[in-house]
């Protein structure tokens, strides 16, 4: 025999209700199916109800009532047979207008009388689906004996299974019962509390020991987290008894918890599956997992609408009975404890409440303690709002170590504060509570780091659409789909902007829109604004990824970093600011546990900074750098020639996207000495820019002028500038404008090589840094390669983004 149930939402349309019919005559055993009542119909029994007993009048909800039935049986009957399920519902409509009758005379709604009301749902809609499925009407009612706690009574067990074995032990075709309602040994009518339609099912499977007790209702089953807040959430093959339990009290609306201890004590699986999708899997409850067996956490459940009490004072220290004065109190006023935590000093007791209770729990725990709180042994109660429950579940926690250190420094490293932390001696469910505002990004990161997502998510917010940028997007776009394959990462673009415009779209941002979407914006780029919408929207894993050169942005980068967002940047501006800012920047990154990293402000895409990073952290020491630098002045250098002055070198620098729109900021050489300081930093160093000493080989007055007045004069470095490359050319020596750090000396200068040199056959706009450490000492080190140009520089910046994800 088989038990299924059918939760209201399967009931509540025609189409529902035929599936039930395929899904019941696909069966090959004897079947049961518990029904709830139709979608929404307890809902307006109750409201009807509260609504008569404040004076009002019901005829409007037992008319919306009556057509919502009537309605049903004209989808699912036709004549004759329309018109004897008409009759047989006609009964309780009458019975239900009497008892709001009675509610509207004397005011009063007894919990007794409310018991009686929203049974009605159940019933109705079991005589519904018993018609279709021309099968037997079993009263739940009759069969599952319970006491006079009315709203949520409990069950006399071995005089309900008695009875159910008595009425359907010898069933052989497929009989209806509806769930939730019960009635006392006085025969009083009672009903099982909020979700006892599953209890009823699991009832009526442990009676007779069933083959598989089915839930049936509109999700696939038990899913990794709740997927309206996290998309990547999927359907959990298989869980334990004890997950299942655990889940569904952390928030998992998918089964309520009491429906487990019946069909647990008889072994009795439970399928959870989908009406809409009948061909899902679902998920299988029973004692031992089928898979999943390499992996500790099994899902993630969350409630909301949380307050947390804390009752606090050294007075409680040594003090026996203060846990048990809490929850006595608790408990006369009926209110559920969700979660408790307790210092380890018996100095303080935290507990969880629903928001609806904690105002009544408040009164009640300062009414008990009211002498303590006097005389100082107790300070005031203390109460937080807003605030949700995380849990994470699996029987594989147990004996798993690292399980909690893990969960919480992920969840540190992405801002999230946790108030409170709760962990029973069965390891299977650590719980945690933290503001609602951090929920979204809570679950995203656990989801995450406990691989139960299919790929990790980057949300990066891009500031900068030039040269750089845009290559950088374009790379993305390309290497998106290998990375998903190969690392299961995927780089998500959440925000953007530019010099006019900016768009943020926490669902993601197709690189292709980017110029239209900005374009249509009605947001103005604002670099603070920018900043605080990435604050506000909390996102998990989220990079701020600078490609300009401005260095108002960079100014911003500390407060992005104290809010804990990566940064990536390839404006070199706050790494070659005052050492002081730079070192508060690195420091602040390494406190809050995110990413400051700048690979492409010395070298585009060499790895430099990396190399120095790693020689550092395994011991070594830097001595000395030597390094050209300046792709542009390289390019300009290997450029000239008897037929190409000077001035045409800087042009065609200008023109090919080596230099910057005003070529002086790369001849006046400072970016040089930019580069140079970082690399002396990153190499353990305390360096400022004024240290550098720079020679430069432009006079200042071609500094001076305007732009225009640059272009129009610079030709008479032309001639000069000739007659000494011929020089060189005839001792086989070349320029080189070289950085050097030696001694704690740093310098910058246009130097002369000969043919023996390192630096000689440097081409193009290449970049070469000579590293002279500890280790490397008669043969220093030696990185060369591309240091100029878009598609390098977004490579690096590219490189660091996957740096930041830790793939």
């Amino acid at each position: 025999m088989k038990i299924l149930k059918f939760g209201g939402t399967s009931v509540g349309s025609y189409e529902n209700v035929r599936r039930i019919g395929e899904i019941v005559k696909g069966q090959n055993t004897p079947v049961i199916v518990v029904v709830s009542a139709l979608g929404g119909i307890t809902d307006t029994l109750l409201l009807t109800a509260r609504t008569t007993a404040e004076g009002g009048e019901f005829t409007t909800g037992l008319s919306a009532i009556r057509t919502r039935h009537e309605e049903m049986a004209e989808q699912l009957f036709a004549g004759e047979q329309l018109n004897r399920v008409l009759a047989k519902l006609h009964p309780y409509f009458e019975e239900l207008e009497k008892i709001f009758q009675g509610v509207s005379l004397i005011y009063e709604l007894t919990p007794k009388t409310l018991d009686k009301i929203v049974g009605f749902g159940e019933r109705m809609s079991s005589l519904l689906i018993s018609e279709f499925l021309d099968a037997e009407l079993v009263d739940s009612a009759a069969v599952i004996k319970t006491d006079e706690n009315f709203g949520r009574a409990y069950v006399d067990l071995d005089k309900t299974y008695q009875l159910i074995a008595e009425r359907c032990g010898n069933l052989k075709g497929v009989a209806v019962a509806p769930g939730f309602i019960s009635s006392s040994s006085n025969g009083v009518m009672t009903t099982l509390g909020r979700g006892g339609s599953d209890y009823t099912a699991a009832l009526f499977a442990a009676a007779l020991d069933a083959e598989k007790l089915e839930i049936w209702t509109d999700v696939d089953g038990f899913m990794t987290a709740d997927p309206r807040v996290i998309s990547k959430a999927y359907p959990i093959p298989s869980l334990t008894y004890s997950e299942a339990m655990e889940l569904s009290h952390f928030g998992a609306k998918v089964i309520y918890p009491p429906t487990i201890l019946p069909v647990y004590k008889k072994g009795i699986p439970v399928q959870i599956k989908n009406t809409m999708a009948p061909e899902a899997e679902g998920t299988l409850i029973g004692l031992e997992e089928t898979d999943w067996k390499d992996r500790p956490i099994k899902g993630i459940s969350s409630m909301s609408g949380i307050t947390l009490i804390t009752v606090q004072g050294l007075g409680m220290i040594g003090v026996t009975g203060i846990s048990s004065r809490i929850f006595g109190v608790l408990a006369q006023k009926e209110i559920n404890v969700i979660l408790i935590s307790q210092a380890s000093s018996e100095n303080s007791i935290s507990f969880a409440v629903d928001s609806g209770c904690a105002e009544v729990a408040k009164e009640g725990i300062e009414n008990e303690f009211a002498a303590e709180i006097a005389s100082g042994r107790i300070n005031k109660i203390t109460v937080e709002e807003n605030l949700s429950i995380v849990a994470i579940v699996g029987e594989h926690m147990k004996h798993s170590a690292g399980i909690a250190g893990k969960l919480f420094h992920t969840i540190g490293k992405n801002g999230i504060n946790v108030v409170a932390i709760a962990q029973g001696a069965s390891e299977q469910n650590i719980s945690w509570v933290v503001k609602h505002s951090d929920l979204r990004k809570t679950l995203n990161v656990v989801h995450e780091s406990f691989f139960l997502s299919p790929y990790i998510e980057l949300n990066i917010f891009l500031v900068g659409i030039g040269t750089v940028g845009r290559d950088l997007l374009k790379q993305i776009e390309r290497q998106q789909p290998r990375l998903m394959r190969e690392h299961r990462l995927k780089i998500k673009l959440a925000g953007v902007a530019n010099s006019r415009k900016m768009y943020f779209d926490r669902d993601g941002i197709q690189v292709s829109e980017v110029d239209n979407l900005l374009k249509s914006s009605e947001e103005k780029s604002n670099m603070s604004a920018f900043c605080q919408k990435m604050i506000d929207l909390n996102m998990f894993n989220s990079v701020f990824v600078d490609c300009t050169a401005n260095a108002e942005i960079a100014e911003h980068y500390f407060h992005i970093i104290d809010n804990f967002i990566s940064v990536v940047a390839a404006n070199k501006v706050a790494a070659s600011s005052s050492f002081e800012r730079y070192k508060k920047l690195k420091d602040t990154a390494s406190k809050k546990g995110v990413k400051f990293l700048f690979e492409t402000n010395v070298g585009a895409g060499l790895p430099l900074i990396s190399t120095i990073n790693d020689l550092q952290r395994s011991g070594d020491r830097i001595q000395r750098i030597e390094a050209v630098l300046s792709g542009t002045l390289n390019f300009i250098f290997n450029t000239l020639s008897e037929e190409i002055p000077l001035s045409q070198a800087i042009r065609m620098a200008k023109e090919q996207g080596f230099a910057e729109p005003d070529p002086r900021i790369d001849l006046s050489g400072i970016d040089v000495v930019r580069k140079l300081v970082i690399l002396a930093r990153e190499s353990g160093y305390e360096i400022e820019k004024e240290d550098v000493k720079m020679e430069s080989f432009i006079p200042q007055k071609y500094f001076d002028g305007t732009l225009d007045e640059f272009w129009n004069t610079i030709h008479e470095m032309d001639e000069e500038f000739e007659q000494r490359r011929k020089e060189l050319v005839a001792n086989n020596q070349r320029w080189r404008f070289v950085g050097k750090f030696e001694n704690g000396q740093a310098e910058v200068a246009l130097r002369v090589v000969n043919s023996y040199h390192p630096f000689f056959d440097l081409e193009g706009s290449n970049n070469i840094v000579l590293l002279t450490s500890e280790r490397y000492n008669e043969f220093p080190m030696q990185i060369k390669g591309y240091g100029a140009g878009a598609a390098v520089t977004a490579a690096g910046v590219f490189a660091d983004l996957i740096k930041v994800s830790n793939i």
